[in-house]
């Protein structure tokens, strides 16, 4: 390089060192070294104000009105009544101050104030009104008992026979009942000891499969009890009631009582109440138990000349309308109507008996042992002829059961009231059927 461009280079280099600058840099060098002191100085300040305000007014109103009507006669009314109101107030105030300092070294306030102001109201008024109002009237009125079955002509066993001779009792008979076979000694001889329902089973099973209307004579009878009952039991008695209904479901009637006193009494009435001539207490708890025991059957009090001598209607009423009071689940009165056609029993007298013990009782007669017993045919034909139209026709009287029908084969009080004689229906028998439109034998 030229001289003269060293000398130019001086003189810029002169004119330099003269110069004024922020940045103030001091160079001691001897051997080309380079102190650097550098000053930063930096403030930041930050200032943010966020303000938010927020008004949130939700005012919902839902109303709800449900009416259901239910042709099976369920009424179901809803109404729901809903109010909701909600009031969001939201204020949101940042202020954010930041101050940064920095001289190599970094000095960083920052000031951050966050006011955050929610107010929110919320004013909820939920009204539910739910009215249900639920009325089920089935028309089909189904019921869990057996008191509304048809009216029956029906009959009993021939010695424990059903079938006799030779003759199908099903197509002449739509009930039966078990002559002796039901009785509480004919199934347990002495109390405690074992049962047999053999014959009873056959019976019962003979109902069932010709759908015909099955009766039980009878739970409780003074004169049909267990060589021992005298030592009975409530529990004795509702063991055997149990049993019979647990065994024989579909069993429509029951004798519960038969023959009260002063007919017959049992010898264990004071272990189950007592009450003879009284309250009756033991009666009121026979037909309770019953009703425990066999809650569909019809339970009746049975007895006879109920309709045919004054004295012994009155107090039969009696009895019934005791029981009643006390409350004995008694449905229906049992007159057996054995007299019937004894001379000094008028068909006049027979029908205002009968009368009266519906009216006085309010309860609802099954003729339970009728026999017509005459030698002679016409005789014979001429009390059926009178009594049946009576008991056919009479509203209150809601089944007949005539009892026994082959002749010779009968109660022996009454050995002329068989309906069937050496294979051959008498008069009675072929009117009966024809009236109530079933075969002739």
């Amino acid at each position: 390089m030229k001289p003269f461009s060293i000398h130019w280079m001086m003189l810029i280099l002169f004119l330099s060192a003269g110069c004024q600058s922020t940045d103030t840099s001091t160079d001691s060098d001897l051997s080309s070294p380079d102190t650097d002191t550098d000053t930063d100085s930096d403030t930041d300040t930050d200032s943010d104000t966020d303000t938010d305000s927020d008004t949130d007014t939700d005012s919902d109103t839902d109303t709800d009105s449900d009416t259901d009507t239910d042709s099976d006669s369920n009424s179901d009314t809803d109404t729901d009544s809903d109010s909701d109101t909600d009031t969001d107030t939201n204020a949101d105030s940042d202020s954010d101050s930041d101050s940064d300092s920095d001289s190599d070294t970094d000095t960083d306030s920052d000031s951050d104030s966050d006011t955050d102001t929610y107010n929110d109201t919320d004013t909820s008024t939920d009204s539910d009104s739910d009215t249900d109002t639920d009325t089920d009237t089935d028309s089909d009125s189904e019921t869990d008992t057996f008191q509304d079955i048809e009216k029956f002509v029906g009959n009993i066993t021939t010695a424990n026979r059903i079938d006799a001779a030779g003759l199908i009792f099903s197509d002449y008979w739509n009930q039966l009942t078990p002559e002796n076979a039901g009785k509480w000694a004919s199934v347990i001889s002495t109390v405690g000891g074992a049962s047999n329902w053999s014959a009873l089973d056959a019976i019962y099973a003979y109902t069932e499969d010709h759908d015909i209307l099955f009766k039980e004579h009878a739970f409780i009878w003074g004169s049909a009890g267990p060589g021992n009952s005298g030592v009975a039991t409530e529990a004795d008695i509702r063991g055997w009631m149990t049993d019979f209904c647990t065994r024989y479901p579909n069993t429509r009637l029951i004798d519960v009582v038969n023959e009260p006193p002063p007919h017959t009494t049992p010898p264990f009435v004071n272990n189950i109440g007592g009450g003879t001539n009284s309250t009756w207490q033991w009666i009121t708890n026979s037909f309770i138990w019953a009703r425990d025991a066999c809650p569909k059957a019809i339970l009746i009090l049975n007895d006879y000349n109920n309709i045919e001598f004054t004295a012994e209607n009155q107090h039969f009423i009696d009895i019934v309308n005791t029981i009643k009071e006390a409350g004995a689940p008694i449905d229906a009165l049992g007159v057996q109507a054995h007299e019937l056609d004894h001379s000094a029993v008028s068909f006049e007298t027979a029908q205002t008996l009968m009368t009266k013990l519906h009216h006085d009782t309010g309860l609802p007669i099954y003729i339970t042992e009728l026999d017509l017993s005459s030698a002679d045919d016409e005789e014979q034909l001429a009390m059926y002829q009178q009594f049946m139209p009576l008991f056919l026709d009479t509203e209150y009287i809601h089944g007949i059961t005539i009892w026994g029908w082959i002749y010779g084969q009968t109660w022996s009080l009454a050995p002329d009231s068989g309906l069937v004689k050496d294979g051959e229906p008498r008069s009675a028998m072929t009117w009966l059927m024809n009236t109530l439109q079933r075969p002739v034998p």
